[in-house]
């Protein structure tokens, strides 16, 4: 029987993972080839070629990507990765690796993961949160991820920021050329600018968590964005992942504050951290098989 190989293809590293049905087998971790197109398919091949050398197992692959396929040309689109942009990416490494693969947004592998064995085991809908550099979101409804006709399902950083109030003022711009996305609040470079807007001097975004206004004012925006969804989506789950879901204190504090914005007498919705962790993004890239 096959295994299931994840492949994590990120800015600054390739990870490589075999499930065995839910064990790991094998990881395998490199650097990536950044800026150049042709040594990332090379450096993928030799990485599930070295992969299934060492589980003794061919395998599927799945691939996880920091961006999306594009419908309508079948390139990579939205990728902060921008060496891949306009590139035919699943052709090429079908070609590299003489089989179908199957490509998806990272944060819906990170979605699809802690839906299929992890905080969202058991749960109908899930959505996955990506709190980290960036702000994503991937969808997974029965076992199986949504991507929607534009390949944009989940991609919840870029709808604007919900009841903006003065603290939230002026709109903060964001690289996608709209003003005051939930990503530009919401994401690590986005506590820190908040944290030196509130302080007049920098910190990095683990040091911004740990000053209690600049936590607070987090706490209240994430959890108006997250109502949002609560009332468009009415997940069983919401998971968080990226740098920001290791602030404990997330998991109390929003679920009682979002409650105000939420279109119901209760909310049942679970607010979790992931059970994988940084890992969910290669497992889930193995789970699309």
């Amino acid at each position: 029987m096959d295994v299931r190989i994840g492949i994590d293809l990120g800015g600054t590293k390739i990870e490589a993972i075999a499930l065995d049905g839910e064990t790991e087998r094998v990881r395998k971790r490199i650097a990536s080839p950044r800026g150049d197109y042709r040594a990332t398919i090379d450096a993928v091949a030799s990485l599930v070629a070295e992969v299934e050398r060492e589980a003794g197992r061919n395998g599927t692959v799945g691939v996880g990507i920091p961006g999306a396929l594009s419908r309508a040309t079948g390139r990579v689109k939205n990728a902060n990765s921008t060496w891949l942009i306009g590139k035919p990416l699943k052709e090429d490494l079908e070609r590299a690796l003489a089989r179908e693969v199957r490509l998806a947004n990272d944060a819906n592998c990170f979605a699809l993961s802690e839906a299929t064995d992890g905080a969202g085991r058991g749960a109908k809908v899930v959505f996955g949160v990506i709190l980290g550099t960036g702000v994503g979101g991937g969808i997974v409804v029965d076992g199986r991820v949504l991507e929607g006709p534009n390949a944009i399902a989940g991609e919840w950083g870029h709808n604007p920021l919900p009841l903006p109030t003065a603290d939230d003022l002026p709109l903060a711009d964001c690289y996608c050329g709209r003003k005051g996305c939930i990503e530009t609040y919401l994401s690590g470079p986005g506590m820190a600018r908040d944290y030196e807007r509130l302080h007049g001097s920098s910190a990095p975004a683990e040091a911004a968590a740990l000053d209690e206004t600049t936590l607070s004012r987090y706490e209240e925006r994430l959890a108006r964005a997250l109502a949002g969804v609560i009332n468009v989506l009415d997940p069983d789950v919401v998971v968080l992942g990226g740098g920001l879901s290791n602030v404990r204190r997330l998991y109390d504090t929003v679920p009682r504050l979002w409650a105000r914005h939420v279109f119901s007498d209760r909310v049942d919705t679970r607010l979790l951290p992931p059970v994988h962790g940084d890992s969910s993004g290669v497992r889930g890239a193995a789970w699309l098989w």
